[in-house]
């Protein structure tokens, strides 16, 4: 934390800037022995200088240089940028030129993990940093800036509050039993004060549902037997041709994925092989990884054959597929239908895309998409996150469960007390030195 670090924070390649970053103690100073303009020692903050970086009275580039003094930047130390000319080996080159200044290259997330331990963000407005750079969708973005503001952090943070309250006068009980104006915590009336807390966890964990929906998308199998149109309902979705197509049974042998944005959700579609006994060693192979991701999706669309009536093997799918959420697509409308089904169908045909915006219109209402264009985003998403709500939730559970064992008083606290250390690790109120490396080493070299 006290030596001085550099990395390029902008994409390496062909542009019209590139931009290295330089934080610490002596980032000013380093940075200021290199550039031909103003003494950048003697600058005011927040300003930007033009100038060259030299090396052996070598010119290396043409710069604009901008200064930031601690403790008003993103690590709450000095901060130096140099804009230089995009390109490779410009941007190389000024970046070796401050390695052999002195400066150190930074790890992955090193900036952003400063402004952690500098006190700059938390922990969970630090994760939002590392979602809004990787975004891939308006509601991706708006949900990364709701956390990045500390909207987020607030809400756990306020049910932390609730719980140090309920422990602080625990303590009070135990400790100072003479203090009467304590309000007496007894197995009679700690019930009502864990339910509400139970109540602002599972509040938390429904929204993040939400946020786990736009983070992460939605993950869409296309199942059916061979031959009745998936690969064509994947391409025509897609409006490419991702998945091989043809009359023949059991062309697609393996996973064919793809993306589609639709009311800012990221719809993850898979095309699976044909699900069927066969002998071909390959195609169980694919039949296999078939039935697998029916468990993996948050979404199957059981195709069948409109012209066909149902098989043996169309049963079997249906059966596998219960209990799951699933659209029943009927393709080949334009020939004689010959299928009988009790469930809800969606009727179309990949010749000529009927049926698609049908289906399309189905996914917006099972998953509600259109009435998250509208919410506030301000919720959990990041798996990290969610899994300590899940165990807060637990040790008040615990906690309830103890009070019908007539359990002590001060042994139900342990349990309050473990709840709120999980949430403390949201925030990072408390944390690990290990869950830093592997938090920030998710995180780009130059953020």
């Amino acid at each position: 934390m006290n030596d001085t670090i550099c990395a390029i924070s902008t994409s390496l390649g062909v542009g019209a800037i590139s931009i290295i970053r330089v934080s610490g103690e002596e980032a000013v100073i380093k940075v200021a022995s290199l550039f031909d303009g103003k003494d950048l020692t003697k600058v005011e903050s927040h300003t930007i200088h033009y100038g060259h970086i030299i090396k052996d009275n070598e010119i290396i580039d043409e710069v604009l240089v901008s200064v930031f003094k601690a403790p008003k930047t993103y690590t709450k130390e000095d901060i130096v940028e140099i804009n230089s000319h995009g390109g490779i080996a410009t941007t190389k080159k000024v970046l070796e030129i401050l390695l052999e200044n002195g400066i150190r290259l930074a790890e992955k997330g090193e900036f952003t993990k400063r402004a952690f331990l500098n006190g700059r963000l938390d922990l969970c407005e630090a994760e939002s940093v590392n979602a809004l750079l990787s975004s891939n969708t308006d509601l991706e973005r708006k949900l990364a800036l709701n956390g990045i503001s500390g909207k987020v952090s607030r809400k756990i943070k306020k049910v932390r509050d609730i719980i140090v309250e309920l422990m602080a006068n625990i303590e009070v009980n135990i400790d100072f039993p003479e203090y009467e104006d304590a309000l007496e915590i007894t197995l009679e009336n700690l019930p009502p004060r864990l339910k509400e807390i139970k109540k602002e966890l599972e509040n938390l964990l429904d929204e993040a549902k939400v946020g786990k929906l736009i983070s992460e998308g939605i993950k869409v199998a296309i199942i059916g037997r061979p031959n009745v149109g998936k690969s064509s309902i994947l391409n025509h979705l897609l409006q490419e041709n991702k998945a091989i197509v043809t009359d023949i049974a059991g062309t697609t042998r393996d996973i064919v994925e793809g993306e589609l944005e639709l009311k800012g959700i990221r719809l993850k579609f898979i095309d699976t092989a044909g699900i069927r006994k066969t002998e071909d060693v390959v195609e169980r192979i694919g039949v296999d990884k078939s039935l697998e991701m029916i468990k993996e999706a948050d979404l199957v669309i059981h195709v069948l054959n409109n012209n066909e009536e149902l098989t043996n093997e169309d049963k079997e799918i249906q059966e596998k597929i219960k209990g799951k959420t699933k659209i029943t697509f009927i393709n080949k409308s334009d020939l004689e239908s010959k299928i009988e089904i009790k469930d809800d169908y969606i009727t179309g045909n990949t010749m000529s895309d009927n049926g698609l915006d049908n289906l399309k219109n189905k996914i917006i209402e099972l998953f509600d998409l259109e009435k998250l264009e509208q919410s506030n985003l301000e919720i959990v998403s990041s798996t990290r996150a969610i899994n300590l709500i899940k165990e807060a939730l637990k040790h008040i559970d615990n906690a309830i469960n103890n009070i019908s064992d007539e359990i002590p008083v001060d042994m139900i606290a342990i349990d309050i007390k473990a709840a709120w250390d999980a949430l403390g690790e949201i925030t990072g109120e408390s944390y690990q030195d290990e869950l830093l490396d592997t938090l920030f080493s998710k995180f780009c070299l130059g953020k």
